[in-house]
């Protein structure tokens, strides 16, 4: 395939050998999204009704106050939770349904502003990362790499048939199931390892914890994409 302004971005996340691909998709998604809702977009009416409608989640409400803007996240909260007060607390319409206000509570604990805007890109990008790794120099690039983690092993076996002929597939799928693979035979070696210095024999000064002491961290980012 040649290089485009579409596959451009997957071949920069396919350029570090470290990590899973997908999560460095994600993270740069989520970056973005975030550092655009920190900034002036969060005066424009528009947004700013998405914000008050979705909220948003412990995980991007963290990645949020990490930025230098705090008034900006304030105001956001202001407008937000004078929106869930005015759905869950307003006077009730005559004919509302009984369970109405569970039905309301439930989509505000369960919407995000920055997951559906990552969703929608990476949806877009995953597309393109097929179509990229289905040629000779993307599919090099691909088996490159360190892992896939768990979920996003998930997400590759269940877009893959949409995008991939029957003939690309089967190949595709055995490059991420190795990579899987790998790296599990190696984070439980060394997840044993770690367990196994804590055994008195092995302790000392001269204990060679080898590449065990952020086994328990890695292990983690692994098995939820995240850490």
């Amino acid at each position: 395939m040649r290089e485009s302004i579409l596959t451009i971005p997957i071949s920069e996340i396919l350029e570090p050998k470290e990590g899973c691909p997908i999560c460095r998709m994600r993270d740069m998604l989520e970056l973005r999204t975030v550092e655009y809702i920190m900034g002036a977009a969060m005066m424009e009416p528009d947004v700013r009704i998405e914000t008050n409608r979705a909220g948003f989640c412990l995980t991007h409400f963290s990645q949020m106050q990490k930025q230098k803007n705090r008034l900006s996240l304030a105001l956001m909260l202001q407008t937000h939770l004078k929106e869930v007060d005015g759905k869950l607390f307003a006077r009730k319409k005559l004919f509302e349904p009984k369970q109405a206000r569970k039905a309301k509570l439930s989509s505000i604990n369960s919407t995000c502003f920055v997951c559906e805007k990552v969703d929608w890109g990476l949806e877009r990008l995953m597309r393109t990362f097929f179509e990229y790794t289905s040629d000779s120099a993307g599919k090099k690039q691909l088996e490159e790499q360190e892992l896939i983690c768990l979920p996003h092993f998930d997400l590759i076996h269940s877009l893959a048939p949409a995008y991939l002929k029957s003939k690309e597939l089967d190949g595709f799928l055995n490059t991420i199931s190795k990579l899987t693979e790998k790296y599990i035979e190696k984070l439980y070696k060394d997840v044993t390892h770690y367990c196994n210095m804590y055994d008195y024999r092995n302790s000392g000064k001269d204990a060679d914890w080898g590449n065990s002491k952020d086994s328990i961290e890695r292990a983690i980012r692994f098995l939820t994409s995240r850490g």
